[in-house]
């Protein structure tokens, strides 16, 4: 693949969504007006009252019964919907609590504080308002923040805010935990997969592996009928958990011409299957689409962690997984490349890992 270099700077000037938030009372600019057939309100889409699997973790650690039960649920629900919750799942729900008000009370922070970790389009890291360098691309209405965990060559606390005091540390404990739980549930997806235990894990560079975590914030919108708080995609690493705002729902998972609005369990974590995940199981499981709507009366903090490959290794479909009647789907590209490649386009629904496919 050609080497694609990521832009330095935004195309142009950065407004922050929770600024404009407080300043539009019954409109919003045009830059985030979404197409008529992108919009939550389109009629080419419908959106339905179900939700996704919602599976208790503790089986896998009870007798064989209860064992085989809970792998065939995390293995349904990769088939048939790439999506899950978990409850169980052995992180602290104080830990869940505290690392979701730590970043409520950072977004709270007068602006001038905040502009002190601006990011830019060359890591992404810090405090940003788009996704992608289209010059006049048609914005979300969210702002994040960005930080790297792993590797640890890449983990630079100066980049992750100071305030609140407690930020860094509990960030860090955080991290800590999701890692441990990715890792668990790498297992139960490669056994799922009919592969060896530590198959997946081994793939994506062993111990050597990726970490980082968005902080979604969504301003109040006084328009959400013509707006996204985050534009449908997939998410480009392997797998994701999410710490949802389980007062405020805003996720939506496509599941055929379906969106399915995603009602949150307390201390649950959402777990979704990655691009990542979707070329090395030669598309025995899929990445699916997904979007976050927004509300005209609350605000929502969601912390999405992603757990992803070495970035300079090949990702391909495994060999295994490689049949007379399924050959190779993918052909193999670091993640460092498909990074880069999703950098320059922004969220996209599925294009970007169907670029992919080999010829």
């Amino acid at each position: 693949m050609n080497t694609i270099i990521s832009p330095q700077e935004w195309p142009e000037p950065i407004v922050r969504v929770q600024s404009l938030s407080q300043t539009c009372t019954d409109s919003i600019p045009e830059r985030y007006i979404k197409p008529l057939s992108d919009r939550p309100s389109s009629e080419a889409d419908h959106v339905v009252d179900a939700n996704i699997p919602i599976i208790d973790l503790s089986g896998l650690y009870g007798d064989p019964d209860a064992r085989a039960s809970t792998l065939r649920q995390i293995s349904e629900a990769c088939n048939e919907w790439g999506f899950f919750q978990i409850v169980n799942h052995g992180v602290s729900h104080e830990l869940m609590d505290m690392a979701r008000e730590t970043w409520r009370q950072f977004f709270r922070l007068p602006l001038e504080v905040k502009q002190k970790y601006a990011n830019s389009p060359k890591t992404y890291e810090g405090y940003g308002s788009r996704l992608g360098v289209e010059k006049g691309a048609i914005l979300d209405w969210s702002d994040y923040y960005y930080l790297h965990y792993l590797p640890f060559s890449l983990k630079d606390h100066n980049k992750w805010p100071a305030h609140p005091p407690s930020c860094r540390e509990v960030c860090d404990e955080y991290g800590r935990e999701l890692v441990k739980l990715c890792g668990r549930l790498m297992k139960v997806l490669s056994i799922n997969l009919g592969l060896e235990e530590d198959f997946l894990q081994k793939s994506f560079g062993g111990e050597d592996i990726g970490a980082c975590l968005r902080v979604n914030f969504y301003p109040k919108c006084p328009r959400p009928e013509l707006t996204l708080g985050l534009s449908s995609h997939s998410d480009p690493g392997g797998m994701t958990l999410l710490l949802s705002d389980d007062q405020v729902p805003g996720l939506q998972v496509r599941k055929g011409h379906n969106w399915i609005t995603v009602k949150p369990v307390p201390h649950a974590f959402i777990v979704n299957i990655g691009d990542q995940i979707q070329v090395v199981s030669n598309a025995n499981y899929k990445s699916v689409e997904h979007r976050v709507v927004v509300n005209s009366n609350k605000e929502r903090v969601s912390l999405a962690f992603f757990y992803n490959p070495k970035s300079n290794i090949p990702i391909g479909p495994a060999k295994e997984l490689v049949k007379p009647d399924k050959p190779a789907l993918y052909t193999a590209m670091t993640f460092d490349e498909y990074r880069l490649f999703i950098r320059l386009r922004g969220p996209c629904g599925k294009s970007h890992v169907e670029a992919l496919k080999s010829p």
